[in-house]
């Protein structure tokens, strides 16, 4: 493991704290694509849920641009799109 500063990783974990700011406390909903927000029962939950998604994955893609280790390349993108589909299917389980 080695400590190393990946500025395209940083700039990409500003874009999602950016959006769950947008998403989770300022409740805007069309940012989110992907979903239909007439089909959308609970609007506040959505946002909730997006946001919590997105401010985890923005830690997870920020402490990834300040350590390295091997395989990361390999085993960052499968999780935060594992994560990602989780939360599209309950959202779509739940919400709709």
């Amino acid at each position: 493991m080695e400590i190393r500063i990946d500025f395209l990783l940083i700039l990409i974990a500003m874009l999602f704290f950016w959006i769950a700011y947008m998403a989770g406390i300022k409740k805007q909903t069309w940012i989110l694509s992907g979903f239909r927000e007439s089909r959308i029962r609970d609007k506040d939950r959505l946002a909730s849920i997006a946001g919590y998604f997105f401010l985890n994955s923005g830690i997870f893609i920020l402490l990834n641009g300040f350590i390295s280790f091997q395989g990361q390349d390999q085993l960052i993108p499968p999780m935060i799109l594992a994560y990602g589909a989780g939360v599209i299917i309950y959202v779509n389980k739940k919400l709709i």
